[in-house]
């Protein structure tokens, strides 16, 4: 499986500097302390002031501060050094509120970075979850046409020759949403979420055989595009010679394609001559629709057909 990039303390503050309004007084040569895991550990990343989780950036507010300064010197000391023993990554100090001179100090001596916001803490914590969240997710590079129809993200793949790119044209005219052509980057998000984005460098474009590349923002205008999607569903055409030796007629169960580690839908529709892909796949994604509501017609089928056999004997 796919791993992610850990985070350096150093990226973590240059993302984040302005937006959280952040200032840096302490530990600086502990910029290069990384950050890792994924999606799924964010939330364990970072948090309010924790000796039970002493391994992640620790963020002090009104009550943290307060529990400290009364807290004795010896308890004081000894807190600290639970904390720095568990080395972690980063202190935050919140609300704009006076740094502890003995925090500063031990910051300093153990390069721990120790920044300082005026923003709340729970905002703070709230925000760096869901940046570490994105940050942290495990990512693959797919081949393929991702598309938004009908609200639903959709990634087009087969074998090269197929139409892909020109089924996502016709989707296009049909005032469906391109995400991107070619080369798709899905992340995984959150534990039950994946993400599809474009490369920036294939950012609006769309390659036709016989017209080359067009830019599809500028030919259909804003409303044609997506910035990104959520996978939910693959449509994998094949040559009908290839269909009859490797796809049965009616799949049970459903077919699905394991992506960055989640089950994901896939259907798989012939390509021939005369047949119209565009409504084969706006079919495909209402039936998804209807499945993700919990509405399974090849079940229902087979229920129907079972009362039938069983009224005819």
């Amino acid at each position: 499986m796919p791993l992610s990039t850990p985070l350096s303390v150093q990226q973590i503050y240059d993302d984040n500097r302005e937006t959280l309004q952040l200032g840096w007084f302490a530990g600086f040569p502990g910029g290069e302390r990384l950050i890792s895991g994924d999606a799924t550990s964010a939330a364990d990343q970072v948090g309010h002031l924790n000796l039970i989780h002493p391994g992640r950036i620790q963020v002090f507010g009104h009550q943290e501060v307060e529990y400290y300064q009364r807290l004795s010197q010896g308890g004081r000391a000894h807190h600290t050094a639970e904390l720095v023993a568990g080395e972690p990554p980063a202190f935050i100090i919140a609300q704009g509120l006076e740094t502890p001179a003995d925090i500063m100090a031990i910051c300093d001596e153990k390069n721990i970075p120790l920044f300082s916001t005026p923003l709340p803490a729970a905002q703070v914590i709230d925000f760096l979850r869901v940046y570490l969240s994105k940050k942290l997710a495990q990512r693959i590079t797919m081949h393929g046409v991702f598309m938004d129809v009908l609200g639903v993200g959709v990634l087009i793949t087969g074998e090269s020759g197929l139409g892909k790119s020109e089924l996502g044209l016709e989707l296009i005219s049909r005032n469906h949403g391109l995400v991107a052509d070619d080369a798709v980057e899905f992340a995984r998000i959150a534990p039950h979420m994946i993400e599809g984005r474009c490369p920036p460098l294939l950012q609006n474009l769309l390659e036709v055989r016989g017209l080359g590349l067009l830019d599809i923002r500028t030919i259909f205008g804003e409303t044609a595009v997506r910035r990104k999607m959520r996978l939910k569903l693959i449509v994998h055409l094949v040559r009908r010679s290839t269909l009859e030796e490797s796809y049965e007629r009616l799949p049970l169960p459903s077919q699905s394609e394991e992506i960055l580690g989640l089950s994901i839908r896939k259907v798989v529709i012939p390509v021939e001559a005369g047949r119209n892909l565009a409504v084969l796949l706006e079919a495909a994604v209402r039936n998804t629709i209807l499945q993700l509501r919990g509405i399974d017609t090849l079940k229902d089928f087979m229920v129907r057909q079972q009362k039938a056999m069983e009224s005819d004997e």
